[in-house]
């Protein structure tokens, strides 16, 4: 079983499949109108098909057991209407709700991609990209589905079966009562397949989400698989997890196939005693044979919506699952904008600079029996000072910088700018102050010009130049074959690890930041092109407030100060020079013998 599916174990076990299913109506409540228009159409085109057994009653009874050719003509002609006029209806009510419930699927989706943005990095790292993706895509198209056909024709059809009876009892009652005599163990049937059913489709739709991701790795990776010939192996891996997904919709089959077989046999035994036993009666005169006749074409006529039964439960139970998928990224609490937990003088103190105060961080799925990444983290960033933070491999420097544009929220503590709390500042507005640039730059499927001016939207042509004349990438951007508006393709993988970088430093300079992050901004950058970046950005430094993770002594030559994080907290705080005289650790790591200490403990290990 996934990590997902375990998430997920508060599908269709412990709600149910109705209960799912009515948290869909704040988004159908809008169209409500429309779609309860389209339900009563097709409930009355359906009861209209039932006036047919009626007219061939009167037509066999009358004109033509009378031989009045004029009659059977006319009777034709009703019989004509009553068929064109359920085309019709059935037309209509199609129409009335293709735009609206289209309507539904983009809201539904566009509510999800919100919420998606809105859930803190947490929630993203503890959830595939594959399983958001089918919940996005696969589920949505099944809760569409849904609300088009079996909503409509679970109601249409029990309408009709329920007036479908009673003809069938006006006509001849003890007939009717051998016909209806299946539905009370088809409808425990039913129940019991309804359950089963909904379990085993839950699981299919979580494979599919485990699929998905495995493909998306895969085309992701791709370069990876090549380099290490290990095409094979993740060939085999996907076989399998197909494999396991084919066993489960088999399950579903063998599900769909024997309670339909049992819906179908059943009432055709049933239809057959009646036939027998009408025929009978009419050969004794105590039936008219326009009787029968209209008593047989009803009870044929309620075939297709007795026999539809088990397929809509069976497309009822998978829309049931798909809302509870939907909903359970739907539910995941979004941290509030701003907590006001530590409010802040108004205006806060302007050119306070950048504070950790007593700055605790634990991640939210960490043993709470584990010490906490950081444990009271004491540093204050001066207005127009850039600060390098420096530490061993997995000291907890990437978690700092992403807690001061509240990727994270701090465990306890606060980070101000200018003397304002950021937990008391609305997350936009946070972003607006703070630029940040990943170790691991993330490009789209854009344009480098879309790509540089997320930092900046609307900015100038001059300003996004400017941005890549710092990040020294306005070279090979000229030289690309559109310029700035080439395409770099997914995860800008086109590009070398370098110019990824360079861009991605170029997004975070483009909107002149009062604050500005950078995760070791550098590390993919040979030392030539190293040396000119650190030039043109000595510049941006000047202007700005900024915390620098460093691994290398010329990216701590950048700073005016370093800070030494050590086992969750600062450890020294001063000039080069001066952690170089009074650090062991910090020398340590400027000479990396830290790194050669690593080295030598995993080939003890």
């Amino acid at each position: 079983m996934s990590a997902v599916e375990n998430l997920s174990v508060s599908g269709p076990g412990k709600r149910s499949a109705v209960r799912s299913l009515l948290r869909l109506w704040p988004y159908v409540r809008p169209v409500r109108a429309r779609f309860g228009t389209a339900a009563a159409v097709a409930v009355v085109a359906s009861c209209t098909g039932l006036i047919v057994p009626l007219v061939l009653k009167w037509i066999i009874d009358g004109p033509v057991a009378a031989r009045d050719t004029a009659g059977v003509w006319w009777g034709g002609a009703l019989l004509l209407a009553v068929g064109v006029a359920e085309a019709a209806l059935f037309g209509l009510r199609r129409w009335l709700v293709a735009r609206p419930l289209a309507g539904v699927e983009a809201a539904m989706r566009a509510d999800l991609y919100q919420r998606l943005q809105r859930l803190p990095v947490a929630f993203h790292d503890r959830w595939s990209s594959g399983q958001l993706l089918s919940r996005a895509t696969a589920d949505l198209n099944l809760l569409r589905l849904f609300l088009v056909f079996p909503l409509t024709f679970l109601l249409v059809n029990g309408v009709t079966i329920l007036v479908g009876c009673v003809i069938l009892l006006a006509q001849d009652w003890v007939l009717g009562l051998i016909v209806l005599a299946p539905v009370p163990p088809l409808i425990v049937l039913c129940t019991v397949f309804s359950r089963r059913y909904a379990g085993a489709a839950r699981t299919a739709q979580d494979q599919v989400g485990d699929l998905t991701t495995g493909v998306e790795e895969s085309v992701l990776g791709i370069r990876i698989i090549k380099g290490f010939g290990r095409h094979r192996s993740q060939a085999r891996a996907f076989r399998a997890l197909s494999e396991r997904l084919m066993g489960t919709e088999l399950h579903k089959a063998r599900l769909l196939g024997v309670v339909w077989g049992l819906i179908l046999a059943v009432p055709e035994l049933a239809l057959g005693t009646a036939l027998v036993l009408g025929t009978v009666q009419v050969a004794d005169g105590a039936l008219s044979a326009g009787t029968l006749v209209a008593f047989l074409s009803t009870a044929l006529a309620l075939r297709w919506p007795v026999e539809s039964i088990g397929f809509l439960l069976a497309m009822s139970n998978e829309a049931a699952g798909a809302a509870d998928r939907y909903f359970e990224v739907m539910d995941e609490p979004v941290p509030p904008e701003a907590s006001g937990a530590h409010p802040a003088p108004a205006g806060g103190r302007s050119g306070d600079g950048l504070r950790f105060e007593g700055v605790r961080f634990r991640y939210p799925d960490a043993d709470p029996a584990a010490p906490p990444v950081l444990d009271g983290v004491e540093l204050h960033v001066r207005t127009g000072e850039t600060v390098a933070l420096v530490g061993a491999t997995g000291c907890g420097k990437t978690t700092l910088t992403a807690l001061v544009p509240r990727l994270h929220e701090v465990t306890d503590g606060r980070i101000t700018l200018d003397g304002v709390d950021v937990a008391a500042l609305p997350r936009a507005e946070v972003r607006e102050r703070v630029a940040v640039a990943f170790e691991e730059p993330t490009l789209f499927s854009a344009s480098v010009r879309e790509n540089v001016l997320m930092g900046a939207p609307g900015a100038a042509d001059e300003e996004l130049w400017r941005a890549l004349r710092v990040a020294q990438a306005d070279g090979f951007v000229a030289a690309l074959p559109a310029g700035a508006d080439t395409e770099v393709g997914e995860q800008g993988l086109s590009l070398s690890g370098g110019q990824r970088q360079r861009l991605a430093l170029a997004r975070a300079v483009v909107g002149r930041p009062r604050f500005l992050v950078l995760d070791d901004p550098l590390s993919a950058l040979d030392v030539h092109t190293e040396a000119k970046v650190e030039a043109a950005l000595r510049k941006v430094l000047a202007t700005t407030t900024a915390l620098v993770v460093a691994h290398r002594p010329s990216t701590v030559l950048l700073a005016d100060r370093v800070a030494l994080l050590s086992r969750g907290r600062i450890a020294a705080v001063g000039t080069h020079e001066e952690l170089l005289a009074a650090s062991a650790e910090y020398r340590r790591l400027m000479a990396g013998d830290e790194a050669r200490d690593d080295v030598a403990r995993e080939g003890a290990l």
